[in-house]
């Protein structure tokens, strides 16, 4: 498979991928860019003139908004110099929240390709150069064109807006359990079956401070001894209820209060399905919530409503265009209703 002289550059954040032993046997991020792609066989078959640049070495879960619009902005810089895609290299632990950060401000048509790896490249089995290879593959593939930000690791291609990091150790950690992989590599060569229905691409931020959205766990028995101490101290919430979107009753009166206030979004902790809006209307199950304005996440994992929720803040979206948002991206009704100009994906390519 080749692809000509097309020129995918590759950015690298630190990680596992980019791990090396330490003196007490542990491992911290240290191999750049170039020294990753240098190790990895069959690169120089793909035809592709990579590139590379270091924006960070941190393990991921010491990255922040500001280290993804440093890769934001080395990403635009590349692909508008001509680069036809882009790697990103990670740590596996915030994997799934920063592909979503930068789907949600991420508008051209060529990819941006998120991996890492869950071995060190010392230890036997090391899946990094695999995952490398694959993502390289995936970023200079014209079938990958429109598809936003994608996650591709253990040969298989996901959606930023869906994939999730599943089991701490397990090779085939990335999954998305309610879409499915969009494709795979088959033979080295990327096939996809399936695309997003639309691309959803928040506008440039216009807040000057930074708003703070914080994800709320329900438990059993829950109190609200948390809830009660985060008025005026937030300006977001993201609540993450039992089952179908269900909270304690005692709870209700607190999150009613809140909800006149701040936008607070309902989505549920169990990891896959969605908040079931009139399944059930006792006092604290989700028909009840939503009835006293809180806002339906849908199918949104919790950790991706928080990202979605802070990219709405960020833009000054009224509660109308929140729930809208919501709706939209979290598979409530029609992807119409997202606020701002979609990009409708390419018809799939066979």
């Amino acid at each position: 498979m080749a692809y000509g002289e097309n020129r995918v550059a590759v950015l690298g954040l630190g990680g596992t991928i980019a791990t090396v032993p330490s003196a007490d046997g542990t491992a911290v991020p240290a191999l750049s860019p170039t020294e990753l792609v240098s190790v990895v066989p069959g690169l120089a078959e793909l035809g592709v003139t990579l590139e590379t640049a270091e924006v960070r070495r941190l393990p991921s879960p010491s990255l922040g908004f500001a280290d993804i619009e440093a890769v934001l902005a080395a990403a635009r810089e590349r692909i508008a110099d001509g680069c036809v895609g882009v790697v990103v290299t990670q740590g596996t632990d915030s994997i799934e929240e920063v592909a979503y950060a930068l789907d949600l401000r991420y508008d051209r048509p060529e990819p941006i390709v998120v991996t890492g790896a869950m071995r060190f490249p010392t230890e036997a089995g090391a899946d990094g150069p695999a995952n490398l290879l694959a993502a390289v593959s995936v970023a200079a593939s014209p079938h990958a064109r429109e598809l936003g930000v994608l996650v591709t690791l253990a040969d298989e291609i996901h959606a930023a807006r869906y994939v999730r990091k599943t089991h701490p150790t397990s090779l085939t950690t990335f999954q998305s359990p309610d879409a499915g992989p969009l494709g795979y590599l088959v033979e080295g060569e990327p096939r996809l079956l399936g695309r997003i229905p639309a691309r959803m691409v928040l506008p440039a931020a216009r807040r000057a401070t930074p708003p703070r959205v914080c994800l709320l766990q329900i438990s059993l028995d829950d109190d609200g001894y948390l809830l009660d101490r985060i008025d005026k101290h937030v300006d977001g919430v993201v609540v993450a209820a039992f089952g179908g979107g269900n909270v304690p009753a005692a709870l209700v009166p607190r999150l009613t209060e809140l909800a006149e206030t701040i936008p607070i979004v309902l989505s549920s902790r169990v990891g896959a399905g969605t908040v079931l809006a009139t399944t059930y209307s006792y006092p604290g199950s989700a028909q009840d919530l939503l009835k006293q304005g809180l806002i339906n996440a849908g199918f949104l994992h919790p950790l991706k409503a928080r990202i979605l929720l802070r990219g709405l803040l960020c833009v000054d979206a009224d509660h109308d265009d929140i729930a809208a948002a919501f709706t939209a991206a979290g598979g409530c009704g029609n992807t119409a209703a997202w606020p701002w100009p979609q990009t409708a994906t390419d018809a799939l390519e066979h």
